[in-house]
């Protein structure tokens, strides 16, 4: 288990985390390049090679809109330290890595450090039909899987019926080109990025996990993406 921390949490994310909090996102604003993509991308590539099935859920059901998202995050790629061809991407540590259009939430998990769960309509919620998922905070993808977005954050004790109510007008209402994003901000006690079990509550907590979070719709499959972006910092 690798300590990988960022230096300091950005000033956006250190104001008032309150549910839903959304707020309107550049159109290409939704993915982030930050101090700690080395060394997450490296922990990535080794969860997605040891721990794939728990990470990685990628039915052949999903495979249409993978695919638009990984068009949509190809051209959304930060011009800073990205280099992109049809067949092959330079990331910012170096590597080159393979666009595979038949595995694109693999190509993505390798790609960026955001992880990126999809959800699609069905009947009168949202479902999660595949994601790569490295960083879970206290959830499990596998237990997730399949379920829409009441059920999906169960036990979280301020996401009640109301919260979920608006949560899903939000996901129904996300228009195309025009993100929304939003954050959290928790005590942890272990600073480790893949924590699919909750905390002991009575452990001593010195660690601030926040993630940024980011909600699109897909143009032309018309499938809500959920990006998550997780910042790690010690207390000082």
């Amino acid at each position: 288990m690798p300590t990988i921390l960022q230096s300091a949490l950005p000033d956006a994310l250190t104001g008032d985390a309150a549910l839903p909090g959304t707020r309107p996102c550049p159109p290409d604003g939704w993915l982030m390049v930050d101090d700690a993509y080395a060394d997450q991308m490296a922990y990535r590539a080794d969860l997605l090679r040891n721990k794939r099935d728990a990470v990685l859920y990628a039915p052949d059901e999903v495979l249409g809109p993978a695919r638009e998202l990984l068009d949509e995050v190809l051209a959304c790629l930060p011009a800073k330290g990205f280099s992109v061809s049809a067949a092959e991407v330079t990331c910012p540590d170096g590597r080159t890595l393979v666009i595979d259009r038949d595995a694109p939430l693999l190509t993505l998990g390798h790609l960026v450090q955001e992880d990126l769960c999809i959800l699609e309509k069905r009947g009168a919620e949202h479902v999660l039909t595949g994601a790569v998922l490295c960083f879970p905070a206290s959830w499990r993808l596998a237990d997730k899987v399949g379920r829409p977005l009441a059920t999906i954050h169960d036990p979280v004790p301020e996401y009640d019926s109301n919260i979920a109510a608006r949560v899903q007008r939000l996901f129904d209402g996300v228009q195309v080109g025009r993100p929304l994003w939003r954050f959290n901000r928790l005590r942890y006690a272990n600073p480790d990025l893949h924590q699919p079990v909750r905390q002991d509550p009575d452990a001593p907590r010195p660690y601030h996990r926040s993630e940024r979070q980011s909600i699109l719709r897909l143009p032309r499959t018309q499938a809500v993406v959920f990006t998550i972006h997780t910042f790690v910092v010690a207390d000082r």
